[in-house]
């Protein structure tokens, strides 16, 4: 094993480790919107965000759904991008004006993570056995030189 591969193993384990761990967070805050969607459309109602029915669904939907895929690999970029957008709406409607510290430290760093982990997520994913997870070997053809 070369010094690169052992690098790389190194580094898909532990995206690995960082999608399972922010996966988790985000069903485990998503899992309550689910079982209680009454609850959640009233809190976010009294938030002022619109169509709180809605959106606590599709909160739920999007907080379980993304987050479980990310843990496993599945359709990474469309989860990331999908678990960012939410906690951008979780800023702008419940911590705009807040200060970094004690404010809106955590939907920043959970949707910069969950971003990034969606377009970095490593070899140890679903997606690498789905046929947009594999590399194509493309025929190289020779470049002329100049």
């Amino acid at each position: 094993m070369t010094e690169r591969s052992r690098i790389s193993g190194v580094g898909d384990a532990t995206t690995l480790l960082a999608r399972v761990a922010v996966g988790l967070v985000f069903v485990s805050h998503g899992w309550p919107k689910a079982t209680d969607p009454a609850g959640t459309a009233q809190g976010f109602a009294a938030l002022g965000i619109p169509f709180p029915q809605f959106s606590a669904l599709l909160g739920a939907f999007i907080e379980v759904g993304a987050g479980l895929a990310l843990i496993v690999g599945f359709a990474l970029p469309l989860a990331g991008l999908l678990l960012a957008f939410m906690m951008a709406n979780a800023y702008y409607f419940t911590h705009l004006g807040d200060p970094l510290v004690g404010g809106f430290e955590f939907p920043l760093v959970l949707g910069a993570t969950a971003l990034a982990l969606g377009f970095a997520g490593g070899r140890y994913s679903l997606d690498r056995l789905m046929p947009w997870g594999r590399s194509h070997s493309r025929t190289s053809e020779p470049v002329p030189a100049a």
